[in-house]
Parts: structure tokens; C-alpha cells; sequence
């Protein structure tokens, strides 16, 4: 991953295999999970979450995420990772590493503004998760661990208590902070998650804001944002503008937008950034990420296949903005349908048979004045 000069060095974390998966059917077959795994290794992601290490009675999508680990393909300089939510459940993960790895998110401490959220997606209330601080710093401390994170979830809103201010945000953190400086342990990161999808750019990009300002220890800021209401890619964005070249930015995204969480309320309508979608904008802007788009579109139509629906990206849809000899014959056909639309990685054949109503062919003068200037560039150079 990286950056530019302007923008914060960028890492993506993949999450179509856990956050996109457990929402999907529980009938997918692990055949077609290590597929997907496999394609996405392939990609040049450098995160990979895998799945989940919890209950099979209350998340099935999940219930053979041992034989997935021990089936795929692991790719060399790939991190592979997965999520637990108990000692029990971090027990079974050490079993598989590797290939996995330890998350890079510990140790923190972490609280759910909405307890409606927490109890029905963890079965705790947010007492018991703020009772526990204590005891993970403690656990830190003995460890010799010298630099923790804070967090959030739920942050920008609930869908059974509404919306929460910046205000409630930075007491929650607050309150985690100070204990961590208390026991001489720095904070140097912080996570947020809205797995209810009520981020919006302007509260997102003035959260930020005020932790750079409030903290500047805090280098990495890591945002797990859903999609609900389609402003996700537009957070990311603001965040991108709002964090400078000595920040780090982790963004979750997940294969073709999929993802959800049952106990939300939307299921798979929650959905996440499109991981090709948000490649795409940051090659745009010129962040270097590492990842071969192409591939990334062709692992996005192979998780279609997987789950059996489509899914929600747009670049694997529509393609990159085309350049060079990518850009498209100025003969095109009528272009009507999504599989006409294809023509952009499948040529001729995805239109073949549609209608061209063009007497002559079509030139122009604009296109091959700038050839001709591309030519002599190349040749000064």
C-alpha cells in the first residue's frame, strides 16, 4: 500500500470472506470459498480477513471456516487474518497460524455507543464491555505491550436510538484514553465502525478533525463504514482529504460491496465500500496500492458466481476509466446491457449482435492530434 504526497499512506483490509460471508447463504459451498480466497490472494491485497471464528449455531456461514484455512492457497506477503470475539474463539485461531496471523489491531479497548446493537450482536451490554477495560490494560501491560488503540462501534448512528454527535464520540474515547495514559501506555491509533451505516462525510471528516487535534500521538485511524445509504465511498474520500502524509488511514472494504451483519436490520443491504470500487478511486488519485485491478475485477464477477446474486460494485460493472489502448473503438455499437458493458475486459464478443447504426466510420481529429503528441514525447524522451 502507500500514499502520496498529499494523502495519508492507505491500507486495505479485505473483508469479503468474513463481514461479506456471514451474511450470505450458509448452503455456499467451501469449494467455491476457496475459489474466491484463492482469486483474491492472487490480487495483490495485502489483508485479508478470512472469516470468523464464532458460534456455528448463531453464525452457520462460518461453521467450516477451519477446513477453508487448511484448503486454500496461501500467497506470500499476503497477511491472513480472522476475527474472534473470545478467548475461546482466539484459541481456535491460534491452532491456524500460520497462515494467519495476529491482527494488528491489539491490544484496545472498545465500547458500542448503542447497546441495543451490542446486545443483540455479542449478547453484552455496554456495561460489561466498559467493565472489561480495566483487565485488557492490565493484560497489555503484563504482556509488554507500550502502544494501544481506542475504539468505537456503532459510532455515527443507531438504527434503534439515532444518531450520535461528535460530543458522545470523544467522551466514550476519551474515557478509553485516559485510562491507557494512566498506565503509561501511549494511544496511538483508534477504530471506528458504523455497522449500522449512518456515516456521513461531514461528521466523518470532522470526527477526524478533532482526534488529529485533540491527539496528535494518533497516527492510525482505522474506519469499518457500511453502505447502506451509499455514503460510505464518500467517507472514505473525506478522510483521505482530512489526514496528511504522516497518517495512516486503514479502510475495510469487502469483494463486489457485499457484507452485513443479521442483527443490524438491513441484512445484506447493509453492504460495504466495493474493495475494486475504492482501489479505483485511490489509483485515480494517484495512492499506489499494490493491487492489479483487473484481477480484483475478475475475483468480483467470480464472487457473484459464489454467492448466486449480484453484488453491488460499480467498476467491475461498468470498468476503470479507459486510457490508451484501453479507450474504447470509436465504432461501438448501441452499448445497453450489463453484459454488453463488459466489452471493457470480454472485446467485441460481449456485443456482438447489437445494434450499429453508424453508415461510416467514425474518426477523430482530436484523438489523433494527441497520439501524434504522445509519439513525440515518447520520442524526446
Amino acid at each position: 500500500m502507500g500514499g502520496s504526497n498529499q494523502y495519508p499512506e492507505v491500507v486495505i483490509i479485505e473483508e469479503g470472506m468474513r463481514e461479506g460471508m456471514q451474511i450470505e447463504s450458509a448452503d455456499i459451498s467451501v469449494d467455491g470459498k476457496v475459489e474466491l480466497l484463492d482469486a483474491l490472494s492472487r490480487t495483490g491485497l495485502g489483508t485479508i480477513v478470512v472469516g470468523s471464528f464464532v458460534s456455528p449455531k448463531w453464525t452457520p456461514q462460518m461453521a467450516h471456516v477451519e477446513e477453508l484455512i487448511s484448503r486454500f492457497t496461501p500467497a506470500p506477503g499476503v497477511r491472513y487474518t480472522a476475527l474472534a470475539l473470545n478467548e475461546r474463539g482466539r484459541e481456535r485461531a491460534r491452532r491456524h497460524m500460520p497462515p494467519l496471523v495476529e491482527s494488528v489491531e491489539y491490544p484496545r479497548t472498545l465500547v458500542h455507543l448503542c447497546d441495543v446493537f451490542v446486545r443483540r450482536n455479542t449478547n453484552r451490554s455496554q456495561a460489561e464491555e466498559i467493565a472489561a477495560w480495566p483487565s485488557i490494560i492490565q493484560s497489555a501491560r503484563d504482556q509488554g505491550h507500550s502502544h494501544a488503540g481506542i475504539a468505537i462501534n456503532a459510532a455515527w448512528g443507531s438504527n434503534w436510538l439515532g444518531p450520535f454527535s461528535e460530543a458522545q464520540r470523544m467522551a466514550h474515547l476519551e474515557r478509553q484514553y485516559s485510562l491507557w495514559r494512566a498506565a503509561d501506555v501511549v494511544v496511538d491509533r483508534v477504530w471506528m465502525g458504523d455497522p449500522m451505516a449512518w456515516n456521513m462525510p461531514d461528521q466523518v471528516s470532522s470526527q477526524l478533525r478533532t482526534i488529529v487535534a485533540t491527539w496528535p500521538e494518533i497516527r492510525t485511524f482505522h474506519l469499518h463504514l457500511h453502505d447502506a445509504r451509499g455514503t460510505a465511498l464518500l467517507s472514505a474520500y473525506e478522510a483521505l482529504k482530512v489526514l496528511g502524509p504522516d497518517h495512516t488511514l486503514i479502510l475495510d472494504s469487502s469483494i463486489g460491496g457485499m457484507g452485513g451483519c443479521p442483527y443490524g436490520g438491513h441484512g445484506r443491504m447493509t453492504r460495504m465500500i466495493a474493495t475494486e470500487d475504492l482501489v479505483d478511486l485511490l489509483h485515480e488519485l494517484g495512492i499506489s496500492t499494490g493491487v492489479d485491478l483487473s484481477r480484483l475485477i475478475e475475483a468480483s464477477l467470480l464472487a457473484e458466481r459464489v454467492v448466486g446474486h449480484p453484488l453491488w460494485s460499480h467498476v467491475a460493472k461498468a470498468g476503470p476509466r479507459p486510457r490508451g489502448a484501453e479507450l474504447f473503438p470509436m465504432d461501438l455499437p448501441f452499448i445497453e446491457t450489463e453484459e454488453q458493458a463488459q466489452h471493457f475486459r470480454l472485446g467485441p464478443t460481449a456485443y456482438q449482435g447489437a445494434l450499429s447504426p453508424w453508415p461510416h466510420p467514425i474518426s477523430s481529429p482530436a484523438r489523433d492530434q494527441l497520439h501524434a503528441l504522445l509519439r513525440e514525447s515518447a520520442d524526446d524522451q
